[in-house]
């Protein structure tokens, strides 16, 4: 019989001696979490969950069901533990403090409880991202500061996705590992053990329609994807719509994932903090880069908690590609008046 090693016995098994304790425990409470968050997505269709819940969160967007659910569940999990001074989600626009009544803890999470939930209702997968700080000043609270930290200094981050089967995702520095939930057993069990990205990439996901909003740099980069260049890589287009399944398919096959920024606009739409930052951590950890099309995403400090940003992720060399044709963009002479 091969070994079975559940989720719980390899992050304790895998974390230093000086983590062992506070980060342990809280990757065991995101665990958790996704557990029960698995347990309704996977029944949405039989009970009242659901479609629109009648609110709007802080980004303009109608709030689904599953999002507060997910939200108030990754909440209630986290904020009492002693694990955390502050949390900051998708779904409220000022950070979330731990209460006063309990104690306050070494790291900050932040988290989109729920990333494309509005795909449920079609069937299609959709995740939640997480990333782990060290709290910044120990001896306060919690403020925004402690979370408004470039992705480079991450203590861990990840994803959940909620497909065919529950897939939980990260990395603490060292490597990247994917389990999947065994419902049987009510048990994530390793299954991707240091998972690298593939070479040569295999797939692109971008959104085409978009096309005429970008500018001409990244007009011709995804123009080299589609094989109009004698030297255009060999890649076939795949785009969900749903950013964890993307960059998980992606992940395993080999890819890049890119939303550019639109007009003249040199941000994106997704988040730098929650959405951005804890992917391109993983990114790089399975040996691929990310970028915004002119730094590593990685290095990037964000001035507020709901900061955007366009994203390029996937294997290096395709990113790469897309800041030459930025850079070529950005260095081309101004047109006369």
């Amino acid at each position: 019989m091969s070994t079975v090693t559940t989720i719980e016995r390899f992050i304790l098994d895998q974390q230093p001696e000086y983590a062992r304790g506070e980060l342990t425990n809280l990757l065991y409470d995101i665990a958790l979490a996704a557990k029960i968050i698995a347990h309704k997505t996977n029944r949405a269709g039989l009970v009242d969950i659901l479609g629109e819940g009648g609110g709007v969160n802080v980004q303009g967007e109608s709030q689904q069901k599953l999002d507060i659910y997910a939200h108030d569940i990754m909440r209630k999990l986290c904020d009492h533990t002693g694990r955390l001074c502050l949390m900051v989600s998708e779904e409220v626009e000022d950070v979330i403090p731990i209460p006063d009544r309990y104690t306050k803890g070494s790291y900050v999470l932040v988290f989109d409880p729920l990333d494309g939930s509005s795909n449920i209702d079609v069937n299609v997968s959709i995740g939640t991202i997480f990333g782990i700080y060290h709290c910044v000043d120990h001896d306060r609270r919690g403020r925004v500061e402690d979370a408004l930290q470039p992705a480079r200094d991450l203590v861990a981050a990840g994803y959940v996705l909620y497909g065919a089967s529950t897939m939980l995702v990260y990395s603490t520095g060292a490597g990247v590992h994917g389990f999947t939930l065994n419902p049987e057993y009510g048990e994530f069990l390793l299954s991707h053990a240091y998972l690298r990205l593939p070479e040569p990439p295999a797939y692109y996901s971008v959104n085409a329609s978009y096309y005429n909003r970008w500018s001409p740099g990244v007009q011709q980069f995804v123009d080299w994807l589609e094989g109009k260049d004698p030297d255009s890589p060999n890649v076939s287009a795949r785009y969900i719509g749903s950013l964890v399944a993307d960059f998980h398919r992606n992940l395993l096959r080999g890819g890049i994932f890119c939303y550019p920024a639109e007009g003249s606009r040199k941000d994106g739409k997704l988040r730098l903090l929650y959405e951005a930052g804890p992917l391109a951590f993983l990114i790089e950890q399975a040996g691929g880069y990310a970028s915004d099309g002119r730094q590593p995403i990685l290095d990037i400090v964000p001035t507020h908690p709901h900061q955007r940003v366009a994203l390029y992720l996937g294997n290096r060399s395709l990113v790469e590609r897309v800041e030459a044709f930025v850079r070529q963009e950005d260095d081309a002479p101004a047109p006369e008046a």
